[in-house]
């Protein structure tokens, strides 16, 4: 619906068209190009169109892209595993080194204390059935002189 509530456009709305003036067509001229050696661009580039126009801008570079990196023939994963197992062999070796040190430690201590064992029980021996020992602290017993009566020993 219009704004004065009926179906039909009101009079007062004109309308106008505007149709765009058109350009005269430009002479298509490449623009001149100055030769310049590699290396040597300025930051800035300026530009003379046919028409005596300046156009003044940055120069872009193309994009070159990213070097890939190199990559090793051995994988860094497959080196460090490596590495891993050459320090466990040098590991086991010493531990296995440490393991005969401790027992040959624990044979020569056994051995110790087996021959302190058998000159002390040595010298004990000697101390019992020496001739030499103390006389007067013992009781002798003269088997010969003494009486046995009904399974039952008088000495």
């Amino acid at each position: 619906m219009y704004p004065d509530h009926t179906h039909r456009p009101p009079t007062e709305w004109a309308v106008e068209v505007h149709q765009p003036t058109p350009l005269p067509p430009a002479a298509v001229v490449p623009a001149p190009v100055v030769p310049v050696q590699p290396g040597t661009v300025s930051a800035v580039a300026s530009i003379v169109l046919p028409d005596g126009r300046v156009v003044t801008g940055y120069a872009i570079e193309p994009t070159r892209p990213e070097p890939v990196a190199v990559k090793p023939a051995v994988s860094r994963t497959a080196v460090n595993v490596a590495l891993g197992g050459v320090g466990f062999l040098a590991v086991c070796g010493g531990l296995l080194l440490l393991t005969s040190f401790i027992a040959a430690l624990t044979a020569f201590i056994t051995q110790l204390i087996i021959l302190a064992a058998v000159i002390f029980g040595g010298w004990i021996a000697v101390q019992l059935f020496s001739a030499h020992g103390h006389r007067g602290a013992g009781t002798t017993v003269n088997i010969r002189k003494a009486v046995i009566k009904r399974n039952h020993f008088h000495g």
